[in-house]
């Protein structure tokens, strides 16, 4: 019998980020920076590097190659967007 956890994860996680929300970035360490790229995946340029703590609004989710990435600004400076990966946002 196959599972399909994954997938329906994915499914869940793409619906609870259909409509623009409040996150925060978390977990990614006192010494490294969550990367902002200007697509989702590991291929695309980074715009900037963000720090545990940062406010962001996050907007539509998505898989892309196996991980979720969702499309971001930050809070505080709303011109400054780029896509990040879903494993370190967390609901404000």
């Amino acid at each position: 019998m196959r599972t399909h956890f994954p997938a329906l994860f994915a499914l869940m996680f793409i619906t609870g980020c259909a409509a623009s929300s409040g996150a925060v970035v978390r977990g990614v360490g006192s010494d490294d920076l969550l990367k902002l790229r200007k697509g989702p995946g590991l291929d695309h340029a980074i715009i900037i590097g963000l720090p545990d703590g940062t406010r962001l609004t996050r907007q539509k989710c998505a898989p892309t190659n196996g991980k979720v990435w969702c499309r971001v600004s930050l809070t505080d400076k709303p011109g400054v967007s780029g896509y990040v990966a879903a494993d370190y946002l967390a609901p404000r």
